[in-house]
Order: structure tokens, then sequence, then C-alpha cells
């Protein structure tokens, strides 16, 4: 199918369109067909990846005019590459658990909630396959409307405050980065770019000053939605108050956009800049990594101990993106996947345990292994995983983020880092040892049901993920590696020795190649 990323991309529309005809009091229904919409998403993104050829090419393209007012000239351009093939693929895979964990949880506003997860949906994988930089800036934005409205109509009581926050914060980055995409098209203008074509732009040689701004805007919308130290402050609020199927999302998915955005925008377009900015942003990874985990560790409340954890398992993709080598980058990535996985299966695994008693304190339980035995054993697992522990994914990936790290020039921020996988086992076997063990002397907790077969459906694809990944993670790896050598390459642009734009001209064709194509630089004069 040549179109096959775009009827990927706006099938969750059409499940939002059925939605509007059903009635709000049936709630099964609604529930049925955000869950059946989201399956045939993940069922139509399969032929995508069986289909999808290892190299370093941008895939299933396709490239049609959009917009075309006066000066400014938009492309429908969309194809993924090794980068976005697996986030791709992530983000249709935890959508249905997402909607499966939301069964019971919610029971307010069902039609509405259903509507903002298939917008969700939809936001995530358009931003994800984007090849324009104008259609990538309209689906960051569509991002922002459903998760805001999740937050603040079904999260908990501090809600208002969290989904302003995150609102807040979000917007100013992005308008930051639209000011830097503005400013870049007329450059792009003067060397005879005639659109917002990401490709184009790749080429396009930039002056180190020039660089420099460009680069501070992008990276500051990244760093927020990262979230790197100090801008993380938005995320334990949000994940706090979200729903359960908010926090899954969000830690899974939204906070990966600002990793991508690294890698895919930020370092291939400002080289220059990169490398100067590289100690800082390496700096900034190492101190959200230590200083995450030791707040983690003083949490009473899980749920904001899982958000913190985030924050420090996302400064270790960050030093493994900066380190511009093979195995440091390809080790960011793959730990992107890992924490989707594991940190989405921990946010599950507090909301199951939220539904039952109605606190995430931690004082609050104790014992729990031997009134809920299933719920123990998958508890475990997950936080091995989070871990690190090998055999887990979470172990290759932070594994070969310190090793590029080491072999980079940021030797000793990976020295210093590996403290973090140290800090990680006190905070979470320490948060296990007081929930699942010990005396189960609260009769509330006595009295607590095992997971049941809905519950166990959900853990179980995360489950055997987690150690898919861990014992076997080389078909993840070879695809990826093509997209992440160019990327490198592309970083590693000798810097430019005039102040001035050099003019390269392009010709840019009607309509591009459809299935699969191959990026085509800019010719310069």
């Amino acid at each position: 199918m040549s179109n096959i990323l775009s009827v990927m991309t706006f099938l969750p529309i059409l499940g939002v369109l059925l939605l509007l005809f059903i009635p709000k009091e049936s709630k099964g229904t609604l529930r049925g067909v955000a869950m059946l919409t989201t399956i045939a998403t993940f069922a139509v993104s399969l032929p995508i990846l069986t289909g999808f050829q290892t190299n370093a090419d941008f895939q299933f393209v396709e490239n049609v005019p959009w917009i075309a007012a006066g000066p400014f000239a938009m492309r429908y351009n969309i194809g993924i590459d090794g980068i976005s093939l697996w986030l791709v693929m992530l983000t249709t895979f935890i959508m249905p658990i997402a909607v499966l964990s939301t069964w019971t949880a919610v029971e307010e506003k069902v039609k509405e909630y259903m509507i903002c997860l298939l917008l969700l949906e939809t936001g995530m994988l358009g931003a994800f396959i984007s090849l324009d930089l104008f259609l990538f800036y309209i689906f960051w934005e569509v991002m922002l409307i459903p998760m805001y409205f999740m937050i603040g109509i079904w999260g908990g009581k501090n809600r208002i405050y969290a989904a302003l926050k995150f609102f807040i914060y979000t917007m100013v980055g992005s308008m930051l980065m639209l000011v830097a995409l503005i400013y870049l098209y007329f450059l792009g203008t003067k060397a005879g770019i005639t659109d917002f074509s990401l490709l184009h732009f790749f080429d396009l040689k930039i002056d180190p000053a020039t660089q420099t701004w460009l680069f501070l805007a992008f990276a500051f919308a990244f760093a927020i939605k990262v979230p790197m130290f100090p801008l993380h402050t938005w995320l334990p609020d949000a994940h706090t108050e979200a729903p359960t199927a908010g926090s899954v999302i969000l830690a899974a998915i939204l906070l990966k956009m600002g990793t991508y955005g690294y890698v895919r925008f930020a370092m291939p377009l400002f080289p220059e800049a990169t490398h100067r900015f590289t100690p800082l942003i390496a700096t900034l990874a190492v101190i959200g990594i230590i200083y995450a985990a030791l707040v983690a560790m003083v949490q009473e409340d899980v749920k904001k101990l899982v958000a913190y954890s985030s924050v420090a398992h996302l400064g270790f993709v960050m030093l493994g993106v900066f380190s511009l080598n093979e195995q440091g980058v390809t080790g960011g990535m793959l730990q992107m996947l890992n924490h989707g996985i594991s940190t989405g299966a921990l946010f599950l695994i507090v909301g199951f345990i939220y539904e039952r008693r109605h606190t995430r304190l931690i004082t609050d339980f104790g014992g729990l292994s031997k009134q809920m035995p299933i719920f123990a054993t998958i508890f475990m697992i997950v936080t091995l995983s989070s871990i690190g522990l090998p055999g887990t994914n979470g172990f290759v990936g932070e594994f070969l983020i310190l090793i590029g790290s080491f072999e980079s020039s940021l030797r000793w921020y990976a020295v210093i880092a590996s403290s973090g996988v140290i800090f990680a086992a006190v905070y979470m076997l320490w948060m296990f040892q007081r929930v699942m063990f010990g005396e189960l002397d609260n009769p509330k907790n006595q009295v607590l049901a095992d997971l049941n077969l809905r519950e166990i459906a959900i853990m179980v694809p995360l489950v055997v993920l987690i150690f898919v990944m861990g014992v076997y993670p080389n078909p993840f790896i070879e695809k990826m590696t093509p997209s992440v050598m160019k990327v490198i390459a592309k970083a590693r642009i000798e810097p430019v020795a005039t102040a001035k734009v050099v003019v390269p001209v392009v010709a840019q064709p009607e309509v591009a190649p459809v299935q699969p194509a191959a990026e085509q630089p800019v010719t310069a004069h």
C-alpha cells in the first residue's frame, strides 16, 4: 500500500468520527470502538515493520503539494527511517494497552476521554513520520491539546495546576521552535529552497553564530519535552495528577518526542552548535540522573517516585545521544524504547493498585506479595527491568550508552552517570520491599484481589518484550543502525568557514516517489 503511513496515522480520526455518533451513555460501546480502532492501527503498522528495508533511506515516502500561499510552500511530506520506525511501532503497540487500562478506571465522560486518546495517537504518529518542518510543528501542537484535557479533566485533586503547568511549559518551548522554523525557512529561501522539506535543510550551510541561536531555540523546546534538568519540574506534577492511561502515554511516548527531536532535527541541522553545546547538555543530563535519583529516594508516593525515575532514565538517553558515536546513539535510541516499555508498565502497576486502595502512599501498603502473588511477580520483573538487570531490556540500552559515552569525549560524564544505576537499584528495590513485603497488617490490604484476566492481558505483552529485548536486542538494533550512522555523519560536519549561508539550489519535484524513496540532497553551485 503506497499510502500506508497516512492510513495508519489518520485511522484514529476515523475512530473519533465513529465515537461522535455513539450515545455517551453507551460506555461499553465507546470503549470497544476506541479499542478496536487502536488495534486496527497497530495491525496496519505491522506491514510497515515487515516491509522496512534495513538501510538509511526514508521509506514509505509520501510527498505531495499541500499549501502554497505567497512565499510559503508546505508539502505533505512523510516517511520513516530506522530511527522513527521503532518509535512508530512503540506508539501503535502502547495505545491498545492504554485504552484497555481505562476499562474500569474511567467512568465519567468516557466518550470525551476516548476521543482524546485517539486524537493523541494521531498527533504522536504524525510527529514521528513528518519530513516537513511545518507539518511536524502542527502535529507537535496537536499532541498538546488532548493531553492537556486528559490531565485537567480526569486527573487528581491538583489536576488544574498540573495541566496548566504542562501547557505553559510546553507552549513556551513550542513558540521558540516556531520562531526558529520561520527563520530557518527564510535562510533556505536565500539558498533556493522553496519549501519546508527537512531533507533539503540538512544540506543548508549555516554560519556558526546563526547555528547557535537556532540550536538553542530547538534545544530548549526539546529539553522541556524530555524533560531535562532544570526544566523537568512539570513532569512529576503531570504524572502524579494524570489518569493511568495519560501517565502511560506520557512516559512511553510523549517524552520521547524531546529526545527524538534532538536526533532528527537539532543535531543534523546544526552540527557546529551541537559540538559547542555537547558539554553543557551532558552536564545537565548527568545532573538530572543524580538529582532525580536522590529525589526519588525520599518520595512517599509511588507514582511520583516512578515519575522522577523517568527524569533519570531520560538523562541516560541524552548522554548517549550526545556521545555522537555508534554505541552511544544506538544505546540512546534503544533506551527510548526500553523506557517506554518498563516505565509504562510501572505506571500501569501503580494504576492497578490505586484502583483497589485509592491511595499511592508507600506507607499504606506492606505485605502485598502474600495477598497478590501474580501482581508481585509482574511487579518484580518490571522493577528489575527499570533497574537494568542483565537479561532485561533496561540493561542493554544503559550498557551501550555508558560504553559509547566512555569512548567519546564524555568519559568522565559516563563515570559519574554510572552511579545513577546504583541509585536506581536503591530507590526501586526499597520501594518494592516496602510495598510487597513485611507484615500484611492493614485490614484494607488483607482483602485485595489479585490481578484479573484483563489486567494480566495488559501486562503480558510488556513482560514478554522486556525479556525479548533484553535477551535478543539485535533485530531492533540492526534496523536502526544505518540511520543512526547517517545522523552521526551529519552531526560531525566540519565547522563552516564562511560567515554567510552557502547557497545551494534545488529543483523541487511536483510529486516525490511514493514507495520507498531515498533522500535527495541539495546540490550546491
